[in-house]
């Protein structure tokens, strides 16, 4: 079925031709306009609570974000204390090693210097009661000498590691808030 030029144009003329607005046309509009303008109405009258939500969730958020802080400085802080606990800790460690050597190397000292004297004592010996009795002296003075030395560098050990665990057990007591 093909077209004839006439009726090409009705075609054409109708799909050109505008709609003209009736009467009905604007009474079906302005409804719409009132709803649209009562939702704005509505829309500008939630933005005030919207806007107090914000202002609510925006304080919350600030407030978790200020409570991990607070505790991270808070254990930073204790961090470093603990750390300089510790550094003070080992420098008593290290006086007190020091020490002890120092004490182990004059009893070491004391005993070569006692078994040399001995030896020439033993060679000055002139008979056989007088070397017994040297011997026996010698046996005695090493006893109370040995049992002398011991308690010192017992007594020196116990310093040190009280010194040592001390800044430790302090800062310890200071994190838990455990009354020593």
């Amino acid at each position: 079925m093909a077209f004839t030029p006439k009726k090409k144009k009705t075609i054409a003329a109708r799909a050109v031709r505008a709609p003209t607005k009736s009467a009905p046309d604007e009474a079906l509009v302005a409804p719409v306009f009132a709803a649209a303008e009562t939702m704005a109405d509505e829309v500008k009258n939630m933005a005030a609570p919207m806007a107090e939500a914000q202002r609510s969730f925006q304080s919350a958020l600030e407030k978790s974000v200020a409570e991990p802080r607070a505790a991270f400085a808070k254990a930073k802080t204790t961090a470093d204390e603990a750390a300089s606990a510790i550094e003070v800790s080992f420098a008593a460690a290290k006086d007190g090693a020091l020490a002890i050597q120092a004490k182990g190397f004059e009893a070491w000292r004391a005993n070569a210097d006692a078994n040399f004297d001995f030896l020439r004592a033993l060679f000055a010996a002139r008979s056989l009661p007088d070397l017994i009795a040297l011997e026996t002296e010698f046996a005695r003075k090493q006893v109370e000498a040995f049992t002398s030395q011991t308690k010192d560098l017992g007594a020196l050990t116990q310093k040190a590691m009280a010194d040592a665990v001390e800044p430790i057990k302090e800062q310890v007591a200071k994190s838990f808030k455990i009354a020593v």
